[in-house]
């Protein structure tokens, strides 16, 4: 089987080196961008590149919950989202928008509680806090969000909470003022030890979370066509091991993940309706990736991304993205996408994330980085390795 994967390998590879070889002036600018920043790359990203393969392996991970249907939660008053949670480690993704306009446009609180549903004493403690302002500006919730959860460290504060009572998750969020059109993002992971309920309201702003869920009884129903989706879902993080070497020789080549097709969309349960859920866009999912690469032509490798979904409509002008990434010719380190601008717009713009240099002797090399599919971008984002003459 190792042989015909090899072939078939080989055989993608033929005829595409002289179609997407790189011209002089492209490779320049890509050698001399600053990380995250963006190029210019015409005639370039819309190629048909050869696509890398790779095996996809469920990792051990938290539960994970996301509350995103509605994501414009229309009315004052409301429960968006409600699920259980069973012992062990939760992650959660909140991202509502105060969608109030009629009969005029008002302030909301927009929170997020858990109720301790056990027999005995809950104790919460946070591993990951990533909680940002409420804004307009989704792109920068969104990259800034990522790079938070990236940077987050566990926080060693123990919190008890007695069986029947709410707390809420993020305190912060029972502070801020969510303004209309405002989005709420927050992203969270933390474990507990016992069962609990996660909800997320929306109230007037002298009400705390605790005594609106007391008061709630309406939860909104979602709406299947808005936003990523909401439930708990059984797949938290991937891991994403490509197969085979990718030689520069043979060209660039580019990988897709969370398009829906070849990475499908993963499946969890909402419980209002007791349904499968579908997570559009599986936001929120940690992609572990590893994938080895050499370089029997001397070239060096250049990894970019751009916004290839810029023409599909009015919602995907813009993508932003944050990503972890190993060391090549910048430090490894966690990396927002684009770093001298919000966001990127379309092509030729592309947004140069690593530069990997030759090994001395044309050994093979291992690339690591972390990837998730970015909040407030349209998906794909193409990942482009690119042959570079580093001279």
């Amino acid at each position: 089987m190792k042989k015909v994967s090899k072939l078939l390998f080989m055989l993608c590879v033929s005829g595409y080196v002289q179609a997407q070889s790189l011209e002089p002036k492209l490779n320049q600018a890509i050698l001399q961008s600053k990380q995250g920043a963006v190029v210019e790359l015409p005639g370039f990203l819309k190629q048909n590149f050869r696509s890398i393969e790779y095996q996809k392996i469920v990792q051990p991970g938290p539960q994970f919950l996301i509350s995103d249907d509605p994501e414009y939660i229309r009315v004052p008053e409301a429960i968006a989202f409600q699920e259980p949670v069973q012992p062990g480690a939760v992650r959660l993704y909140v991202y509502n928008v105060n969608g109030v306009k009629e009969p005029q446009k008002i302030d909301r609180k927009i929170t997020t509680v858990i109720k301790n549903t056990g027999t005995a004493d809950m104790h919460l403690r946070m591993l990951k806090y990533s909680s940002q302002k409420p804004t307009t500006n989704y792109f920068l919730a969104g990259k800034q969000g990522l790079a938070d959860f990236f940077a987050a460290q566990p926080e060693k504060k123990i919190r008890t909470i007695k069986p029947g009572q709410v707390v809420a998750i993020d305190e912060q969020l029972e502070k801020n003022v969510v303004k209309y059109d405002e989005l709420v993002h927050g992203f969270y992971e933390f474990v507990i030890d016992q069962p609990g309920q996660v909800s997320v309201i929306q109230t007037d702003l002298k009400t705390s979370g605790p005594a609106a869920l007391a008061r709630i009884k309406e939860i909104l129903p979602p709406k299947g066509h808005s936003g990523a989706g909401r439930g708990v879902f059984g797949v938290s993080n991937y891991r994403v091991i490509t197969e085979g070497v990718l030689d520069t020789k043979n060209g660039p080549a580019e990988i897709i993940m969370a398009d829906g097709k070849k990475d499908p969309w993963v499946k969890g349960h909402e419980s209002t309706r007791d349904q499968v859920a579908t997570l559009a866009g599986n936001y929120g999912v940690m992609y572990e990736v590893e994938m080895k690469w050499k370089s029997s032509d001397g070239k060096g490798l250049a990894l970019v991304t751009w916004n290839s979904r810029a023409d599909d409509n009015q919602w995907c002008g813009g993508m932003a993205a944050t990503m972890v990434m190993s060391k090549g010719k910048f430090d490894a380190g966690i990396i927002q996408l684009p770093s001298d601008r919000l966001n990127t717009k379309k092509d030729p713009e592309a947004i140069v994330i690593q530069v990997f240099p030759p090994a001395a002797n044309g050994e093979e090399q291992t690339i690591k980085f972390t990837y998730s599919p970015p909040g407030a971008s349209c998906l794909p984002t193409p990942l482009i390795f690119v042959p570079v003459d580093m001279k």
